[in-house]
C-alpha cells in the first residue's frame, strides 16, 4: 500500500511574502487553488492508495473531501517536517509499504513524475526528486560520491563554499520505503545552522543503513516552482495557460494564438472548434462541434450548441448554478459586442431577422428579448439596436448615446462600437 502524504498550513498565513500585492482573500485563495492543482495531480497517480492531508485548514478539509482524501489533523502549525514526520508514522502503522511526501504548493506537478518517483522507490529505495538550476540558491545542494551515488543533502545554509557550487539540488518531494521511517525519525536532530529538524537528514541515515538512495532528474524547473512574488505567479499563470493551450490543441481544437488564451476554469471542446486571439473562459464551459468563438470574448458557465458562432467582444455570464447557465441553441450566432446575462437560452435566429447581435444585453426574464433571441419578427429598420434601452440597466447617458446612434445607422457596420 503506498500513500501520498502532503502537509498544509493554515490559508490564513499562506503566501506572506505576497502580502504587498495580494490582499488576506486573495492570498487565500491562491493557496486553496494551488492545493487543489497537487491533489489533482495525485488523484491521476494510479499507484497511490491512499492520499492523506496534514493540516487544521478546514478550506483544505473540505477540499480534501472532494478527491477522497483522508485528513490528520494537526493541533498546531508546527512545520512542514513536525506534518510529515506524524503521517510518516501514521502510514507505517497501518501497513503501508512506501509514502510519496510533496508540499502542497507546486501546482504545475505532473502526475507522470510522481509515478516514476513512486516506480523509482518500489518500496526499498529512498527516491529523491532532484533537478539543476541554474542559479540554485536556498535549496538543498545534492551531494554525490566519486561513484554518482546520492551521499547526502545539505541544506544552503549549511553548505561549504564547494557544495554551494553544485547545481543539483533536492525539489521537496522524495518517496521513502515506510519500514524504514521509524528509526530514520527517531534520528533526527537540530544540531544545524538554523536549528530545525531536517528530513532531508534521512539520505544520510539511508546511506549509512545501506539503503539504496536514487535521483529522479527533471528538467522542468516549473513542475517545483513556488510562488513568492508576483513575477513568479505571473510566470506560472501563463505556463499553466500554455499547457492548457497545448491541451486543447491535440485534441483538435484549432487556436490562433496558444499564447493569448485564458481557462480559468473547466473548458471542453468538441471537433473541429475554433478559437480567437485574447479570449477567456471561466467556471465550466462546453463547446459542441463546429463551434466558432470570435476574439476578446468572455464566457463564463455556459453550453454552447454544435455549429454555434459566437462574435468578437461578446460577454456570456452563466452562473454556477444549473438554472442560471447560459445555453447558445445549435446554429445559433451572438454578438459582436453582445451580453448573454445568467439564464439567458439565445437559439438560432430565423434568416431575415436579427440574432442576438451588435451590443445586445439580454436577461432570460426580459420577454422581449427572449422573443428576439428565438427568432420572434423584429421591424428590420429598428433592427436589434432596439432592444438597448429596454430595460437592461444601463445608464442614462450611454442609452442615450446608444439610440443616438440608433437613430443614424439603424444597421451598424460590425466594425463600430457604440460609444
Amino acid at each position: 500500500m503506498i500513500w501520498a502524504v502532503v502537509p498544509v498550513k493554515d490559508f490564513q498565513t499562506a503566501k506572506q511574502r505576497l502580502r504587498a500585492v495580494l490582499t488576506p482573500n486573495e492570498r487565500q485563495a491562491l493557496a486553496r487553488a494551488m492545493l487543489e492543482d497537487v491533489l489533482a495531480a495525485l488523484a491521476q497517480v494510479r499507484e497511490l492508495d491512499r492520499l492523506v492531508l496534514v493540516t487544521r485548514e478546514p478550506h483544505a478539509v473540505t477540499l480534501a473531501r472532494r478527491f477522497g482524501a483522508f485528513i490528520l489533523s494537526e493541533p498546531s502549525n508546527r512545520g512542514q517536517t513536525a506534518a510529515v514526520e506524524r503521517a510518516f508514522a501514521q502510514a507505517r502503522r497501518q501497513g503501508a509499504s512506501a509514502v510519496l511526501a510533496l508540499p502542497g504548493d507546486v501546482p504545475l506537478i505532473d502526475s507522470q513524475t510522481l509515478r516514476a518517483l513512486v516506480q523509482a522507490c518500489g518500496g526499498e529505495r529512498l527516491a529523491l526528486l532532484t533537478m539543476a538550476f541554474d542559479d540554485p540558491t536556498g535549496y538543498g545542494r545534492i551531494v554525490r560520491g566519486a561513484d554518482g551515488t546520492v551521499q547526502a543533502i545539505v541544506e544552503h545554509k549549511d553548505a561549504s563554499e564547494a557544495q554551494r557550487r553544485i547545481r543539483e539540488v533536492y525539489t521537496g518531494i522524495m518517496a521513502v520505503p515506510a519500514r524504514r521511517l521509524k528509526p530514520w525519525l527517531a534520528r533526527l536532530d537540530n544540531r544545524n545552522a538554523q536549528q530545525e529538524y531536517y528530513l532531508t537528514d534521512v539520505v544520510r541515515f539511508a546511506v549509512a543503513d545501506g539503503v539504496p538512495v536514487v535521483a529522479h532528474v527533471i528538467d522542468d524547473a516549473l513542475q517545483v516552482a513556488g510562488v513568492n512574488s508576483p513575477q513568479q505567479l505571473a510566470e506560472l499563470e501563463r505556463a499553466y495557460q500554455l499547457r492548457q493551450a497545448r491541451r486543447l490543441m491535440e485534441q483538435g481544437v484549432r487556436l490562433a494564438d496558444p499564447a493569448r488564451l485564458d481557462v480559468r476554469g473547466t473548458l471542453v471542446c468538441g471537433q473541429d472548434v475554433e478559437i480567437d486571439v485574447g479570449c477567456i473562459f471561466a467556471g465550466h464551459v462546453e463547446l459542441g462541434e463546429g463551434v466558432t468563438v470570435g476574439a476578446h470574448c468572455c464566457i463564463a458557465n455556459a453550453r454552447i450548441a454544435d455549429g454555434a458562432v459566437i462574435l468578437p467582444y461578446t460577454h456570456i455570464e452563466g452562473g454556477e448554478a444549473e438554472h442560471e447557465r447560459v445555453e447558445v441553441g445549435p446554429q445559433a450566432r451572438v454578438g459582436p459586442y453582445a451580453r448573454l446575462r445568467p439564464g439567458a437560452r439565445p437559439v438560432a435566429a430565423r434568416p431575415r431577422y436579427h440574432r442576438a447581435g451588435y451590443g445586445v444585453a439580454t436577461r432570460s426574464q426580459h420577454a422581449v428579448t427572449r422573443l428576439l433571441l428565438k427568432g420572434a419578427p423584429v421591424p428590420p429598420s429598428r433592427g436589434a439596436m432596439g432592444v438597448y434601452h429596454l430595460g437592461l440597466g444601463v445608464g442614462p447617458a450611454w442609452e442615450t448615446s446608444v439610440r443616438r446612434v440608433h437613430q443614424r445607422s439603424p444597421s451598424p457596420s460590425p466594425l463600430r462600437r457604440p460609444i
